[in-house]
This record gives C-alpha cells, structure tokens and sequence, in this order.
C-alpha cells in the first residue's frame, strides 16, 4: 500500500470524460430498449395470448435470462455476420443489453401487472373502456410504479455491465482502464479509480430512483 502511486493516472484524466459519456450512452440507451420490452412482453405475458406467441416470447425471456451476456454479446457481433447482419459496436452492445435486461424487467413488469386487483379490469369495462384503454390508462400506470425499483435496480445494473462492452473495439471505462494499464503496469490505482467512477454512477442512480419513488407515492395516496 505505502507504494500507491495515484499520479500515474493524471495524465491520462483528459481521456475520462468520453469514456464516461460512452458509458453512458450505451446504458442509457439499452435502458430505454429494455424498458420498452418489459412493457410490452411483460404486459403480453400477463394474459393468455395466442399460443404461437406466447411461446415465441416465453423462448425470448428464458434464453437471454438463461445465457451469459458475454455470450449473447459475441453471438450479436461475431455471430450474426455469418447471416448477413453486421451491426457497428456501439449498436451491437445497446442491442445486446437491452434484450438482456429486457427479458429480467419484463418478468418484473408481467407480476407488477398481476398485482393490479382484478376488480379494476371489471369496473373500466362496465365504463367503457377497451381493454388497451384499460391496460394503458388504469393498469400500465400502477404496475411501473410498483416496478419501478426493480427497473432502476435494473438501469443500475446496465451501467456496470457496460464494461463488458470493453471485449469489441469501444473505448469505455475499462477498456480504457485496460489501455493506461498496459502502459503505466499500476492496475489497483487504475481500477479503483474506476471503480470509484462506476459507483458514483450507480449511486446517482440510486438517488433518482429514491426520488421517484417519492414522487410517485404522492400520486399512490
């Protein structure tokens, strides 16, 4: 410890700030695609459907909650251009991990929308609603707002598997870590630093997320 030499990290500190913003980018973006397919999955699976579907969505949930996330990464990237289908690496990993969260958030979503009593289903047919005017004026609302830590646990989450992104050619946190410590050989002081950085993410995260939760009690009373 009495050997720590943080100042071998300075001159690399003009290069923190984009690696910051991919990350970012890359979180934020997969968080809106996983958002929108909880929503629609977990809202399809929380009701009988057509058969063909239901299982064509039940395969989606099982297999990317089932498979490593590294793995579905290389299948995205490395895989599908043996079928003709070549995706840059930003996409690749938004693609990636926003069908892999999406899968965890909509199982979420499907028993925040369970929860809702039944009684409610009932009433809004007998004033008139459509069943989507119910789902999305009655019920939609009420079960984001119970799934609503599980979704910021989610986003939390997303911003730290961004560093698997690193395995293509992205620079983000660690693979820059990655690069500064090939040329300074000082890795508890590079990846701590990042670490720090990682959790200062998540824990602004954690604090919007309390936030909301606050805000979307008032309405709840």
């Amino acid at each position: 410890m009495k050997n720590l030499d943080f100042s071998v990290i300075a001159p690399y500190m003009t290069l923190l700030p984009a690696a910051i913003k991919m990350v970012l980018t890359i979180g934020l973006c997969a968080f809106v695609l996983a958002s929108l397919l909880a929503v629609v999955v977990g809202n399809l699976r929380s009701r009988p459907r057509w058969k063909p579907l239901e299982v064509l969505l039940g395969f989606y949930v099982e297999f990317f909650r089932g498979t490593p996330l590294m793995v579905q990464l290389f299948i995205v990237y490395y895989g599908l251009p043996s079928f003709g289908v070549r995706l840059p690496p930003i996409p690749a990993a938004i693609l990636t991990m926003g069908l892999n969260s999406g899968a965890y958030l909509a199982e979420n979503m499907r028993a925040a929308i369970l929860s809702v009593d039944r009684g409610q289903y009932e009433a809004s047919a007998l004033l008139g609603y459509t069943p989507f005017q119910c789902t999305f004026h009655i019920v939609l609302p009420q079960a984001l707002r119970i799934a609503l830590p599980s979704f910021m646990n989610g986003f939390s989450t997303m911003i730290k598997e961004t560093s698997i992104a690193s395995l293509l050619p992205i620079i983000e946190l660690m693979k820059l870590g990655n690069q500064i410590y090939a040329k300074t050989y000082h890795p508890f002081e590079i990846f701590i630093t990042i670490a720090v950085v990682y959790f200062l993410m998540t824990y602004f995260v954690t604090i919007l997320s309390r936030w909301a939760e606050r805000r979307l009690a008032v309405w709840a009373n």
